[in-house]
């Protein structure tokens, strides 16, 4: 049973640089933190458009390489495995890598398919959603190939996908990772902990 009456939900989408910290850091911080934890995946790359929002355009090299750099020096901070960037980036499959996270939060197993994916994309280069980086992550999770992706085609999928997509742009989210208590947005990996600080806060004063 969780610590908290209360919910954090994450949105969160696989393609986003900065969500290789927060892939490799959720699963331990809802065991650690006791959360109730509600995730919602979704399309960064379309709200971006929404927004006409791109953050890290081929032009502007300076900020791409402090983005990687930022986050080699974040995930030593962390003491997680530090990627070899750059990494592949932006994804070419990115739909179907988020579509299957929904197939894996339907069925319970969406922080380990966040953490392996990602592993195998930043840690050993094969892009998220590929088919080399499918095999691999299915292969580490016991998961059948075929089955996992025939189910991330299924209609239901794509509704839920541009669901989420649709809320998260009415809520007014626009970035990933974003950790939303209630009608506060929290975005970034590194508001995680002022998310659930937020969290346990709020639980003191109800």
């Amino acid at each position: 049973m969780s610590d908290f009456s209360r919910t954090l939900i994450a949105w969160l989408s696989i393609g986003s640089t900065y969500t290789f910290l927060t892939a490799l850091r959720l699963e331990k911080k809802k065991k650690s933190e006791n959360l109730n934890l509600l995730i919602k995946p979704f399309s960064i790359r379309n709200i971006m458009k929404a927004q006409n929002n791109i953050p890290f355009p081929p032009e502007k090299e300076e900020k791409t390489r402090y983005m990687w750099r930022d986050i080699e020096r974040r995930a030593k901070k962390h003491g997680l495995p530090v990627p070899k960037t750059p990494v592949p980036y932006p994804l070419q499959k990115f739909d179907l890598a988020n579509k299957i996270g929904l197939v894996a939060n339907k069925e319970g197993w969406y922080l380990e398919y966040f953490r392996e994916t990602y592993k195998v994309w930043f840690l050993e280069g094969k892009e998220a959603g590929s088919e080399q980086n499918l095999e691999e992550t299915f292969k580490n999770l016991g998961k059948n190939f075929v089955q996992v992706i025939d189910k991330s085609q299924e209609k239901a999928i794509a509704d839920e996908y541009n669901h989420n997509t649709e809320e998260a742009l009415n809520k007014g989210i626009f970035g990933a990772p974003s950790f939303c208590v209630e009608n506060e947005i929290f975005w970034g990996d590194d508001r995680l902990e002022d998310a659930i600080e937020f969290l346990r806060e709020s639980e003191k004063v109800n």
